[in-house]
């Protein structure tokens, strides 16, 4: 076997797997497509550019993503390291400054002796030790070569990006700072709160529901065919919805979803809001702010006018609007091991969102595991299969064993864990924190007794 490596892809599944890959020895050729060929959604030539948000999401131990982080720190991971290194104030989450964030990737990864990074579009799978982690705007041609060789049909679902504003265009007399039930690092709270009365809720979520959206890609709309989806719908990934597409499900599906106000007080009024938008810094420097939740594919002078309704924000500045785009993944039941290697050829893996794992942390975990096998199997080493009661390794379970005929992208959560053994009766707190010190010990108990982890 081959002792080099071929990643193809630079997003964060992609840096992830060289990186550990590298460190274990193995020489890797690094391929991006970016800047020659751009995916439309991304904006710089930087590896690992984060696109849909710059929030990796919760640090706390008690929640799902909160665990995946700390066993990513627990396994070595380049790219949390560099995450908490340009975090910016956002709660009990980890967000970060994304420029920041990948510039300081791309100059690990290129500074790295055992990596070189190759600027070109790979059209066809190589014939040497080799990870996809091309992401979900896959090019074209990838698409196809994965598609011929697999021979199944991809998935296709449609995600979207959100909007961000400029600070000095929020109106600090009307919107305020605060996080739910007063976590976070800054005094007055990480996030800038739009406060709704309900019949500024009610005009906005009307306005919202009959606005215009910009028309898919002839391209899109032939997979969208091909899908079997109603005519005038969309196959969205139901955990990053377009804003517009709940508010046309329910009057108030938003204030009982990203726009509930519990845990926070209007100090205005001294009373809950209805309903509110919550702004998180997007830079380091605070000077720009992204919508949480806002994903969006309204037309741009929609959304200037239809989030100008938002309590504060009459005024606002956007540096940046929100976007929907293809995601692609692959049918990983069928395809895949939870080791991430392709079933039917040892010596090929897949990471990323490519695989169904969605969110940020989720893709690096699965580029780690990815590169450290990779890695293993140039050695002649077995593969590294985390133990299940791990948040990563039931990632990786979960989707290599999904039902076949119900198969979509999952983010971190508990509901894809072992249950436990305890008995004992515990809260919903309780039983994720239980969970997570399971994890933990398990997973620290895994690295001990596995000796050739390094390999």
């Amino acid at each position: 076997m081959s002792s080099n490596l071929f990643i193809i892809g630079g997003g964060l599944a992609g840096c992830e797997a060289a990186w550990q890959a590298a460190e274990r020895g193995i020489s890797v050729k690094l391929f991006e497509m970016r800047p020659g060929l751009s995916t439309g959604a991304h904006a710089t030539a930087d590896l690992a550019e984060l696109v849909c948000s710059n929030s990796l999401g919760s640090n706390l131990i008690d929640r799902a993503s909160g665990l995946l982080k700390e066993e990513l720190r627990i396994l070595g991971s380049l790219l949390i390291k560099c995450a908490d290194q340009t975090a910016v104030p956002a709660g009990g989450a980890l967000a970060v400054d994304r420029v920041e964030f990948s510039k300081l990737v791309t100059q690990k990864i290129i500074s790295h002796p055992r990596i070189e990074v190759i600027r070109e579009e790979v059209r066809e799978i190589p014939e040497v030790p080799t990870i996809i982690a091309s992401g979900p705007l896959t090019s074209n041609g990838l698409s196809q070569s994965i598609a011929n060789m697999s021979g199944n049909e991809h998935l296709y679902f449609f995600d979207a990006i959100a909007p961000i504003v400029t600070l000095e265009s929020i109106n600090m007399d009307i919107a305020f700072r605060g996080s739910r039930y007063g976590r976070g690092t800054q005094e007055q709270g990480d996030y800038i709160n739009c406060p709704f009365q309900e019949a500024e809720y009610d005009a906005f979520v009307n306005a919202l529901s009959d606005a215009e959206r910009i028309e898919l890609k002839e391209f899109d709309r032939l997979h969208e065919v091909e899908g079997g989806v109603n005519a005038g719908d969309h196959r969205y990934f139901e955990g990053c919805l377009p804003v517009e597409v709940l508010a046309r499900r329910d009057m108030r599906a938003l204030a009982f979803g990203p726009l509930r106000p519990v845990g926070l007080q209007d100090p205005h009024t001294g009373y809950r809001p209805f309903a509110v938008v919550q702004l998180r810094q997007d830079n380091l420097a605070g000077t720009l702010y992204n919508l949480v939740g806002f994903q969006t594919n309204l037309k741009f002078p929609e959304q200037r006018r239809v989030f100008r309704m938002i309590p504060g924000l009459e005024n606002a500045e956007f540096v940046r609007y929100g976007q929907m785009h293809r995601n692609t993944f692959i049918y990983s039941p069928g395809l895949l091991l939870p080791s991430m290697q392709y079933k039917f050829r040892t010596d090929l893996f897949f990471a990323g969102q490519i695989t169904g794992i969605e969110g940020y942390a989720g893709n690096i975990a699965s580029g780690l595991v990815a590169g450290v096998n990779a890695a293993r199997g140039i050695k002649n080493a077995s593969p590294m299969n985390l133990p299940r009661t791990t948040m990563i390794g039931s990632l990786c379970y979960y989707i290599t064993h999904a039902d076949p005929a119900d198969f979509q992208p999952m983010k971190a959560n508990f509901g894809i864990v072992p249950p436990l053994a305890s008995r004992i009766k515990m809260n919903k707190r309780q039983r994720a924190q239980a969970y997570s010190e399971r994890a933990i010990m398990e997973l620290n108990e895994f690295l001990k007794h596995e000796i050739s982890i390094s390999v």
